[in-house]
């Protein structure tokens, strides 16, 4: 017993030695004391509201971490601020630019219908794209639109499909979403120099291009101007689309899906910036191209699906690629229907648009 009261005053009188030692150390520098005086001065006037620390923290200044890595000694960006801001008023406009792109087509729709040539019964056929430029095609379209619609649903679901559907549902489509839009995207990787390999060389650019352009009035007035296989505005599509707006998704996406690539957090939101303009901006150009292909063009889809067009389609909407196909000039050839290649005529005068 004895014994034990010996050892409990040693304890005692050792922790009291450390309490003593520690109250008369000094402060490591003299700015360091003062900075601690403030800040136990800011606890005492506002609790909790430790103005000087957050606004160290906030300056962005780098700080001691034991943690490896780029802007890991950084525990706050004051720049995100401005991404955010940024990043809400791109959504709007984009989702603002997508719905009047769907309001605008379904405006022309309902006053101009289908765009149509008279296609007689039994009429020649030539073969516009090869298996390999449909497959392409399907490739790419059918990888662009999965991630359309679940970027769709990432970027403008909170504010249009939840008030629809409630947070539980809403939180599995957007897991889904997220999923599918990240394992779908790198296809695109592939899907991209392939299709621009089988298409290239459908896509020079020259004077009658501008003159199309000049003319377009005549284009939905059934009067089109003489193109050659792909008129201008196809072309625009190639160029701006598939070329610019989707290379630049598919960079942008590739910084946003791989941080490990070590980039900074500044680098990751120019990169979500760049990746929302170009993508509404591409989806906007890409509702256009998939009405004239579907729906608002008579035939325009039974290309892409089968690989052929007849002789009056291909005259009346690409006038100038019909006469040399006619001629013998052009890769394609005149074929009946049952598949038998015609003999190549002296090439047709051409229609002038009215």
């Amino acid at each position: 017993m004895q014994r034990m009261i010996v050892r409990a005053g040693a304890a005692l009188i050792a922790c009291g030695w450390l309490a003593f030692a520690a109250a008369q150390s000094p402060a490591v520098n003299p700015k360091e004391a003062d900075y601690a005086k403030e800040q136990a001065a800011q606890q005492q006037t506002q609790p909790l509201n430790n103005q000087p620390l957050w606004s160290e923290v906030r300056s962005g200044i780098p700080q001691v971490t034991s943690l490896p890595g780029r802007e890991t000694n950084v525990l706050i960006q004051p720049e995100g601020q401005t991404w955010r801001a940024l990043r809400v008023q791109g959504l709007f406009w984009g989702g603002f630019l997508f719905a009047a792109v769907l309001a605008g087509l379904a405006v022309f729709y309902l006053w101009r219908g289908k765009l149509t040539a008279s296609e007689p019964p039994g009429d020649l056929v030539i073969q516009r794209f090869t298996p390999a430029d449909r497959y392409a095609h399907w490739l790419l379209a059918i990888t662009w639109v999965v991630l359309a619609i679940t970027g769709l649903i990432l970027s403008l679901g909170k504010s249009v499909l939840l008030p629809l559907i409630g947070y539980t549902l809403f939180s599995w489509l957007a897991a889904l979403a997220k999923n599918v839009h990240n394992f779908v995207g790198p296809i695109l990787i592939f899907a991209v120099p392939i299709m621009f390999v089988r298409y290239v060389r459908y896509n020079g650019i020259g004077v009658e291009d501008f003159k199309w352009f000049a003319n377009i009035v005549g284009y939905f007035k059934g009067h089109e101007y003489p193109s050659g296989k792909f008129n201008a505005g196809e072309k625009l599509v190639f160029w701006l689309l598939l070329v610019v707006l989707t290379t630049l998704l598919v960079a942008s996406g590739l910084v946003l899906v791989f941080p490990n690539f070590d980039q900074t957090r500044s680098t990751m939101q120019v990169a979500n910036l760049v990746h929302v303009t170009s993508a509404y901006l591409a989806l906007a150009l890409a509702c256009v191209h998939i009405y004239l292909g579907t729906i608002g063009m008579t035939n325009a889809y039974r290309a892409m699906r089968t690989g052929y067009v007849t002789a009056s389609w291909a005259k009346h909407h690409h006038e100038r690629w019909y006469a040399d196909v006619v001629a013998g000039r052009a890769r394609e050839k005149l074929e009946r229907p049952d598949g038998v290649a015609v003999p190549t005529q002296a090439p047709p005068p051409r229609t002038r648009p009215v």
